[in-house]
């Protein structure tokens, strides 16, 4: 299996983003490893002798995806036995010369503290904390969206996604087996029905993860599930309410699909 490096003077997030999203093109596996925090020659020195070793080891070239600010870490990392990629200068060069302006290089500055952002983020993830499986539904004018949805369908992991990654303040409510026998919503929803985003999923999905909660209950029956979700879909069509089939989406794609149809700002960077 071949191997692919991702390494940067900062947290490697770039660079595993750029690199994973390249190499998922390709029908082949790989061994990933990332490396964040390279921020001295002695460390880039002590990494390209990783890489070469890896190279020798395996008889092909690892594949090495990285982001630097300063130049001469750069310089020691292409001159590893490697196939390397270089994402900062590749793009950076062409930006400077359209808009005339030289970069100004500083280390952490895309990953690190924002003032505004990073405390929409930690207001945004303590919100959604507070705010999670209908715990405290006094706080819902406050909310930026608030997902429902049947147990176990995907709410409360994208809840904390679109908080952490992008400042939403996103609360969440389950539909109840009462609930969808009123074909109602419920009360406490209804001042803030243009908030609602409805999760839905697949029975024999939503099935196999309760059966990892509660074995062998009617929670986790393959009837129960099918009626939950039969009825919660009859639900979000009754009342205009938008949804997304969670079955085969990462929470990564289910946050995306809520950004877009919600039209809410992202706050971050």
């Amino acid at each position: 299996m071949r191997t692919a490096f991702y390494i940067s003077d900062g947290t490697a997030i770039t660079s595993e983003v750029f690199g994973h999203a390249t190499l998922s093109l390709f029908p082949v596996d790989f061994n990933h490893k990332t490396i964040p925090f390279v921020e001295t020659e002695e460390k880039a020195n002590e990494i390209k002798a990783l890489i070469n070793a890896t190279a020798a080891k395996e008889g092909e070239k690892p594949f090495v995806f990285f982001t630097f600010v300063n130049h001469n870490l750069s310089e020691i990392i292409k001159s590893a036995d490697a196939v390397a990629y270089d994402f900062l200068s590749t793009y950076s060069e062409k930006i400077q010369k359209e808009l005339d302006v030289a970069p100004v290089p500083k280390m952490h500055r895309t990953h690190s503290i924002h003032e505004k952002s990073y405390d929409f983020r930690i207001d945004a993830v303590n919100y959604a904390l507070m705010n999670d499986d209908g715990g405290n539904i006094k706080n819902f004018s406050e909310a930026d969206i608030i997902l429902v949805g049947v147990s176990r369908s995907g709410k409360t992991p994208t809840s904390l996604y679109l908080a952490l990654q992008y400042g939403i303040k996103a609360a969440n409510y389950p539909i109840t087996e009462d609930d969808l026998e009123s074909e109602g919503l419920p009360k406490c929803l209804l001042p803030y029905k243009h908030k609602l985003f409805g999760l839905t999923i697949d029975p024999e999905r939503l099935a196999a993860i309760r059966h990892r909660r509660m074995a062998n209950s009617k929670y986790a029956s393959i009837r129960q599930c099918r009626i939950e979700v039969r009825e919660v879909e009859m639900l979000y069509k009754r009342h205009k309410i938008s949804y997304f089939n969670s079955t085969h989406h990462s929470v990564e794609e289910i946050s995306a699909k809520i950004l877009i149809d919600s039209n809410l700002e992202r706050r971050k960077y």
